[in-house]
């Protein structure tokens, strides 16, 4: 039996943190990529987000994160220097990451998994990015919701993690009619054959979406 598929949270400065946060885990095109950053912010959270991915990657398989193959691959250019993360030597374990102002998220499993974590100051709830990214139905919701940018939100990175699962693309998003599900979910939730493992914080709103039910492990148990 394959491990269960399961996710990682946490603040960029916590993984830099750590010891064995270690830049020369990642790949050639990675830091060169590093290397093109503007902000150190904005490298930092690359770096924590790659780091964090192969330590979930290696912690799935049991091994090393020094050992993991990493990869990614775009689907839309054919490019092997950014788009969906993977495991050249293991297409059967699947990865996703993501980040954002310093919080990042990453997920291995045994199946398809996406994963997004969107800051809630990134947004806005302008009618013009309602009609690009919701159907009608959805910015009904949005706009008459409590808190409509938490809102916003919390179909945003749901839309984002359908994407990272393939899903739906980002040219598809319009079509994507998510207003039957809740805005306030519990922490864990099922949408036909789709698992939901969804969390708020003070700052971050945060989505995994796979085919079998994700747990959501503490960066203190790596």
């Amino acid at each position: 039996m394959p491990n269960p598929p399961f996710a990682m949270l946490a603040t960029t400065a916590e993984v830099l943190a750590r010891p064995d946060a270690d830049e020369r885990l990642l790949t050639g095109f990675e830091r060169e990529r590093l290397q093109r950053f503007r902000r150190p912010a904005d490298r930092d959270d690359y770096l924590a987000a790659h780091l964090l991915v192969r330590h979930c990657a290696a912690a799935h398989l049991g091994t090393d994160p020094a050992d993991i193959a990493f990869g990614q691959h775009c689907p839309g250019c054919g490019s092997t220097a950014h788009g969906r993360p993977h495991l050249t030597d293991r297409p059967g374990t699947h990865l996703s990451l993501s980040h954002t102002s310093g919080i990042i998220a990453a997920a291995a499993a045994p199946v398809p998994v996406g994963v997004d974590v969107e800051h809630l100051g990134l947004r806005t709830n302008d009618p013009a990015t309602l009609q690009h990214v919701l159907t009608p139905a959805e910015a009904a919701l949005v706009q008459g919701h409590p808190d409509p940018t938490a809102a916003f939100l919390r179909l945003w990175v749901r839309k984002e993690a359908l994407i990272k699962l393939g899903r739906t693309t980002l040219d598809a998003l319009t079509g994507l009619d998510l207003s039957h599900l809740p805005l306030d979910p519990p922490t864990a939730h099922r949408d036909g054959d789709l698992h939901y493992l969804e969390l708020a914080t003070p700052t971050a709103v945060f989505t995994a979406a796979a085919t079998l039910p994700v747990e959501l492990v503490p960066l203190a148990g790596f």
